[in-house]
């Protein structure tokens, strides 16, 4: 039987470095700078996941972000210990949240913040 295993997340941007800066800024990613096809490529490591980061040029044909909550694959989750004091830090940094800390059962809280180009990346904290 053939194993299966996650290798990555491919996001769109306008602005590659600055969707890669914002990862950075916020949760510490690791930016990594090569070349693909002899042009600049973006890619993210943002705790062990690899985020590709593609160019959208502004003649390219394509739809703008959907607004959550949309089909498909609609979030980001990433798991933080002490969520109360991760949000606070983020905020300081700049990050919009469009759910605040929440216990959805106990033990269990989570927080939606949006990234570049309308990502909405979820914090889980399993031990609140």
């Amino acid at each position: 039987m053939t194993v299966f295993k996650f290798d990555h997340v491919h996001l769109r941007s306008p602005d590659p470095d600055a969707t890669a800066a914002f990862y950075e800024r916020m949760f510490d990613a690791e930016v990594i700078r090569t070349m693909q096809n002899a042009k600049p490529r973006v890619d993210v490591n943002l705790g062990g996941q690899m985020i590709f980061i593609a160019r959208v040029g502004p003649d390219d044909d394509i739809a703008d972000a959907p607004k959550t909550p949309h089909m498909g694959l609609e979030h980001l989750g990433l798991i933080v210990s002490g969520i109360d004091a991760v949000v606070s830090d983020l905020k300081a940094k700049g990050a919009e949240f469009s759910m605040e800390p929440t216990t959805i059962r106990p033990g269990t809280r989570i927080a939606f913040l949006t990234g570049p180009e309308n990502v909405s990346i979820e914090l889980v904290d399993r031990n609140a």
